[in-house]
């Protein structure tokens, strides 16, 4: 069992290293827009379970996505309805909605590492990569199809990376060991 802990530990360890790295803005010295809008930031900030707050993050980079897909989407019925909780759809070029989705997944994957490192045993880090690699897998496909839609240096850049981190997030939960059942939380440990 201890073994395990440590793998699931080291897992996390390795994705948040690749995923972390500095970004090209970062060395340039060019400034980052704020990937989430303020209503996703304070949906974050609310979550303080880490698989809560995994689904704001999951939930935030599926809307940029839909942003780039299908424009049309901001003035669907569904995007009025999450408004209120979400706030605004998201707007950007098509650069920097890829970049806000690597950016989210990247503090996603840094909030599973924070975690980490404080209770490398909690139950909610393989949970939480999982949703994360959930959310990856139905990424992947509509990233892949952008690749030859794009012939802007910046876009195909920041595709690049938002791929490399999907990429990145579902071979890390592919290594993870089969999902145990929790204990039921309303049971006495008797022990």
């Amino acid at each position: 069992m201890r073994s395990k802990k440590l793998f699931v530990g080291g897992l996390v360890w390795i994705l948040a290293c690749a995923l972390t790295a500095p970004s090209n803005a970062m060395a340039l010295g060019v400034a980052r827009r704020d990937p989430l809008t303020e209503k996703e930031a304070d949906l974050v900030r609310e979550a303080q379970a880490l698989d809560k707050r995994t689904e704001v993050f999951a939930k935030a980079a599926e809307r940029r996505l839909l942003a780039l897909t299908d424009p049309s989407a901001a003035t669907s019925k569904q995007a009025q309805k999450d408004a209120e909780k979400w706030g605004d759809f998201p707007t950007g070029t098509r650069a920097e909605l890829l970049g806000d989705i690597a950016s989210i997944l990247e503090e996603a994957v840094t909030n599973i590492e924070d975690v980490g490192s404080h209770n490398s045993k909690s139950h909610l880090i393989p949970k939480s990569l999982r949703i994360l690699a959930q959310a990856s897998t139905r990424f992947l496909p509509q990233l892949t199809a952008m690749r030859d839609q794009l012939k802007d240096e910046r876009e195909r850049d920041a595709l690049e990376k938002a791929l490399e981190g999907v990429q990145e997030i579902i071979t890390a939960a592919n290594k993870l060991p089969p999902d145990e059942p929790q204990p039921d939380k309303h049971k006495k440990d008797k022990g």
